[in-house]
């Protein structure tokens, strides 16, 4: 492939630190977003800001593919919510490209997402499929300004083909990673080729089942009984994914690549509080990736036979929250005890 340019689907938190380091770094970007934040950007540019400096980027910014003139030198990168997802993919997959072919049959899909979903609902669509591992603290509360706190680097990608053995007739998807991988890299991050990657996605996820219980009842540091109960939100994690014969990374393993090299600093005029579920209520945007965090371990619970009622209980607290407009971290940790079963709470 030749120069490519990145069409990012989703320019939220994780979109726009993306799209925003890629076009610092050089790279040709075009954002995608809707409502108050396409407007703002378009107006002022992107704001992103970092420990070390607040960028302001002029960069294109599109609301839907019908703006876009798709080339074979693209790559979507999709980081829109999973509950987003198939409105998304619906939108882009048969979009042309320039030669001939449609984005699905031509373009390589990143997901660049949380959970563990994603990456199936896309190959429905798209033929090359990319799995991401996002380590990217990242903040979108104010229309145009994101918010990336982690330095030396930006955060942490694990990129690798899904499904994890690609063809071997087809070595366009093998061929292109690397020079992904390479843009990123210069782009303040770290992104690793990973084989293994869907080990690190699941590692991942069970580090999300704290966003529901930090979007219904604040960060996990504002009450000492919060560590604990997400402690057992894990434990059911860890025995669903021990049940499904499904390996992950271990903690250690995660702490000492991250060690070093994404530690998360202050920021001028900023509150970090808490995750992208926290930030989902916080902007009041009416849905929330419970669903497909702790509703992916309460899936695979009821698929092995072993019991979930932890993430079962936030998971319908967190949509709850969403959909009646709750303010985040507002639920008393008393009243999340009384919604937990009896076996639950002892």
């Amino acid at each position: 492939m030749g120069a490519m340019r990145y069409i990012i689907i989703g320019a939220g938190a994780v979109g726009g630190a993306i799209g925003g380091r890629l076009a610092a770094g050089g790279h040709q970007v075009v954002l995608v977003a809707r409502g108050a934040h396409a407007a703002a950007m378009r107006a002022d540019g992107l704001r992103l800001d970092t420990p070390e400096e607040s960028l302001r980027l002029e960069l294109p910014v599109v609301e839907g593919p019908e703006e876009v003139t798709l080339g074979p030198e693209d790559v979507l990168i999709l980081a829109v919510k999973v509950q987003d997802s198939v409105a998304a993919l619906n939108a882009w997959a048969h979009r042309p490209v320039a030669g001939g072919g449609t984005a699905g049959e031509r373009l390589p899909l990143l997901c660049a997402q949380n959970g563990v979903a994603g990456e199936r609902l896309a190959l429905r669509r798209f033929r090359r499929v990319v799995a991401v591992c996002l380590w990217l603290p990242a903040q979108y509360l104010t229309p145009g300004r994101v918010v990336a706190p982690c330095s030396p680097l930006t955060g942490i990608l694990h990129l690798g083909p899904y499904p994890e053995q690609p063809s071997p007739q087809d070595a366009f998807l093998t061929e292109t990673l690397a020079p992904i991988a390479a843009d990123l890299e210069r782009s303040r991050f770290l992104a690793r080729l990973a084989p293994d990657v869907a080990r690190w996605k699941y590692a991942k996820l069970l580090g999300n089942l704290a966003n529901s219980l930090e979007a219904v009842c604040g960060p996990l540091g504002e009450d000492e009984r919060l560590p604990d109960i997400y402690a057992r939100v894990r434990a059911e994690g860890e025995a669903v994914l021990a049940a499904a014969g499904i390996g992950y990374v271990s903690e250690q393993e995660e702490r000492e690549l991250r060690a070093g090299r994404m530690d998360m600093l202050p920021v001028p005029d900023t509150d970090f509080r808490a995750g992208s579920s926290w930030q989902s209520l916080r902007r009041g945007a009416g849905s929330i990736e419970a669903d497909y965090l702790n509703g992916e371990i309460v899936l695979l619970g009821r698929l092995h036979g072993v019991a979930t009622p932890w993430n079962e209980t936030l998971q319908r607290l967190a949509n709850v929250f969403a959909a009646a407009g709750r303010p985040a971290g507002s639920l008393p940790v008393d009243e999340l005890i009384r919604e937990a079963p009896a076996t639950q709470a002892g």
